[in-house]
């Protein structure tokens, strides 16, 4: 919420298993008074990860896509990550609870670079993730819709909507208070409570 002075606030995830669908027959686009269309079968081509590193005050991504999800993989985005980025700042990484990020490897990793700071979110608080938000985007405007013959196909599309979105980047503003956030968080799990 407040970040130190020379510092620089990235949410990081990664959007697993991406796959490459080849449909049987192009979709029809949304028109007046009648829905869009997608066929019902297709054919699996293979899938993708997608890393993500999210500039939260800019809006900015830095990504890569990788046919395996594991913490090798992570660590080698972290360090693209800890490269791309400017040497002045530290860099405060949002991540979420998945084993990965707490990997033995990538504990030490961290250790070797003090400028690298993880902050987890709390368990089954993946809305709060500023990265989720901007997967959602991906999804919607390159992946969904799309037809991909291959997994270089569909990395293509996603690398072409990144490419587009670096160059008119919009960070994504929260409208509620943290407060406001946080009673509508304690109303949900009240009524869970009440319904058990």
């Amino acid at each position: 919420m407040n970040p130190p002075e020379n510092a620089l606030v990235l949410s990081v995830d990664e959007k697993s298993q991406i796959q490459a669908l080849d449909r049987t027959q192009p979709g029809l686009p949304l028109k007046t008074g009648r829905c869009g269309t997608m066929t019902h079968d297709y054919k699996r081509n293979g899938t993708t990860t997608l890393f993500t590193a999210l500039d939260v005050s800019r809006g900015s991504v830095i990504t890569d896509c990788m046919p395996r999800h594991r913490h090798q993989e992570f660590l080698r985005f972290m360090k693209q990550v800890e490269t791309e980025t400017p040497k002045h700042l530290d860099l405060h990484v949002i991540v979420d609870n998945y084993a990965t990020h707490k990997h033995p490897s990538v504990q030490r990793w961290l250790k070797r670079n003090p400028r690298v700071h993880f902050h987890f979110i709390p368990t089954s608080s993946s809305w709060l993730h500023l990265v989720e938000r901007w997967f959602r985007d991906l999804t919607d405007k390159a992946i969904r819709r799309g037809v991909f013959a291959s997994v270089d196909e569909l990395i293509d599309a996603i690398t072409a909507y990144v490419e587009a979105w670096n160059c008119r980047p919009t960070a994504y503003v929260r409208r509620k208070t943290a407060q406001q956030i946080l009673d509508k968080v304690a109303r949900g799990r009240a009524m869970l409570g009440a319904l058990h």
